[in-house]
């Protein structure tokens, strides 16, 4: 299957229906309970320090279990699956002492997601389904500092967050990805600073490659980490030609309701919402059920919010096939404008 990255062609797509995006990814690997060995593999079984936890990495030794949980969200409705490689940067897999194997572990990422996602696309042509290669945010932030007595100070530069993100994103766009996904943003500078990356590889490759991007509210102020409001965050990265803008992550379904009505108004992008699957409990766990999601959901689309919607923490494919059984029912939100530059260049 061709890959698609022109963001006209999309754009035709949202225009006339809601696409969904799938749920969690770590939700459904926690349900493996994959043990220390199980990380390491064969290939790593010496490796000189723990690998449990490293979500990412079961892309190289758990490649099936991965392949399975795209096969389920694409199954449940979903059109666009995400990459297992949200912490795939050389900054997040430090922590590991992982950094030489980023660009394999985002291009066989890539690959697992594009041969399921090709599947499908080949036994229904009128629902062709997506890959986005997921960019999450790293354990740095450029504009904040991690030492109360010292506010100055910064863990990471933003030309060191450039050059991982950059690598990252070879890997996925060498991998087959048709979207890149910016999400669970808090510290806008790093998302400047993928957003630098993606542009710079733009550039080089001569590609229109869409790209969406989601921030995350982290609390009832209304605002990010780095302190902006949802109209602050809008502004702060709609210099680049996106296919969308939302929000994701930190909040349920409800709860981010009023930040999507802000986007909504005013953005000329599409507008996507994955949020989780309600708050957490005591426990860390999520209980709301899909068809509870489905009715929070509802709103947005009764009010045409959204163009993308999928969930977060929590959710599984049962949330996802509810939520897609809803979208067939409502009208995408209208897009205003959308800046289309050939060759993605600044």
């Amino acid at each position: 299957m061709a890959t698609i990255r022109n963001m006209s062609a999309i754009k035709d797509i949202l225009e006339n229906k809601i696409l969904v995006l799938d749920g969690a990814m770590g939700t459904m690997l926690q349900q493996y309970r994959f043990t220390e060995k199980d990380f390491r593999g064969n290939r790593f079984k010496d490796w000189p320090v723990s690998l449990q936890g490293n979500n990412d990495l079961l892309t190289l030794t758990q490649p099936e279990a991965i392949a399975a949980i795209h096969r389920k969200y694409f199954e449940a409705g979903a059109d666009i699956v995400e990459t297992n490689t949200f912490s795939s940067t050389s900054v997040g897999m430090s922590d590991y002492q992982m950094e030489e194997f980023v660009y394999e572990i985002n291009l066989e990422a890539a690959r697992i997601a594009k041969n399921e996602a090709a599947k499908f696309t080949v036994q229904e042509p009128e629902k062709p389904r997506f890959v986005a290669g997921s960019i999450g945010p790293t354990n740095k932030t450029a504009s904040m500092s991690p030492d109360v007595n010292d506010p100055g100070f910064r863990a990471i530069t933003f030309e060191e967050l450039s050059l991982a993100y950059k690598e990252q994103v070879e890997g996925l766009l060498d991998g087959g990805v048709d979207i890149l996904l910016i999400e669970t943003v808090f510290d806008t500078l790093n998302a400047k600073a993928a957003l630098f990356a993606i542009e710079e590889v733009k550039e080089q490759r001569k590609l229109d490659v869409p790209i969406m991007i989601s921030g995350t509210i982290t609390d009832a102020s209304g605002r990010t980490l780095s302190g902006q409001t949802a109209e602050a965050f809008m502004v702060s990265v709609s210099h680049i030609p996106l296919l969308s803008i939302g929000f994701n992550c930190a909040l349920g379904a409800d709860q981010l309701t009023p930040y999507l009505e802000v986007l909504s108004a005013k953005s000329e992008f599409a507008v996507s919402a994955h949020p989780n699957a309600g708050l957490p409990n005591a426990f860390g766990n999520y209980d709301q059920t899909p068809e509870q999601m489905a009715g929070e959901i509802q709103t947005y689309l009764e009010k045409q919010l959204v163009n993308i919607v999928g969930g977060c923490c929590g959710t599984t494919p049962a949330h996802i096939k509810a939520i897609a059984e809803l979208v067939k029912n409502f009208k995408p939100r209208s897009i205003p404008h959308f800046l289309v530059n050939p060759l993605g260049t600044l």
